[in-house]
């Protein structure tokens, strides 16, 4: 997509790169940590962000070629500018009987079912408020074609991203218990705006994080507490 930037993003990223050097970085992991960067204006997440330059590229060509994009949030949808994502969270608070849900998941949960059952696989989903939103995502056979997953909070969102690295899904994905709607739409929005296609770019995968956060190097689940 061709988009114009405007002074103030243009001076954020002169700022980011001036404290941050991320010249070294393959160019869809250095987007996406940038503009989560940028949209959080905490630099801790070089350290903390996990993400695989070749699962971004096979993502790129997904979301390029017209994948559909869930996200678990209004929040998060509206902050995805270059796409629209589809969001059921709405019609999930409907789905009760006598306002409990006799499925016994949460509302994010059910929603996480009712947006599968619309778009069935080959999805990329962004999910940046719930932790039940991606524990309910990792019991379906959904076959992402990536999974932004970076929920936040004190109870289960650490938890929920280690069993997200730990599934061998493609995804995106933090190690602390921070995280958010707008990193999550960042992350995804980083990847429409790079353009289509990209050069090949040989190499071994590798993460943004240092190698004991690699995907091939799950996390035990981290104690939270409030």
């Amino acid at each position: 997509m061709t988009r114009t930037v405007h002074p103030i993003e243009q001076e954020s990223f002169r700022i980011l790169r001036s404290r941050l050097d991320t010249t070294g970085l393959p160019p869809l992991r250095r987007a996406v940590l940038e503009r989560v960067i940028h949209s959080s204006a905490d630099l801790a997440y070089a350290d903390d962000l996990v993400c695989d330059e070749a699962e971004l590229r096979a993502a790129h060509a997904a979301l390029h070629a017209g994948a559909p994009v869930v996200a678990d949030v209004e929040m998060v949808a509206a902050g995805i500018t270059a796409r629209r994502a589809v969001c059921r969270l709405a019609d999930a608070a409907t789905s009760t009987v006598n306002g409990t849900r006799p499925d016994g998941l949460t509302r994010s949960a059910r929603a996480v079912r009712l947006a599968f059952a619309e778009v069935g696989p080959g999805a990329v989903w962004v999910i940046g408020c719930a932790p039940t939103a991606l524990e309910e995502l990792l019991t379906l056979d959904a076959e992402p074609a990536l999974v932004i997953g970076l929920p936040v909070g004190f109870v289960g969102a650490a938890e929920s991203k280690a069993h997200l690295r730990a599934s061998g899904l493609p995804a995106v994905s933090n190690v602390s218990e921070k995280g958010g709607s707008a990193v999550a739409a960042a992350a995804l929005n980083a990847l429409l705006y790079t353009p289509y296609p990209l050069p090949p770019h040989p190499g071994a995968r590798s993460t943004v994080a240092p190698a004991d956060h690699s995907l091939n190097a799950p996390h035990p689940p981290k104690e939270n507490t409030p």
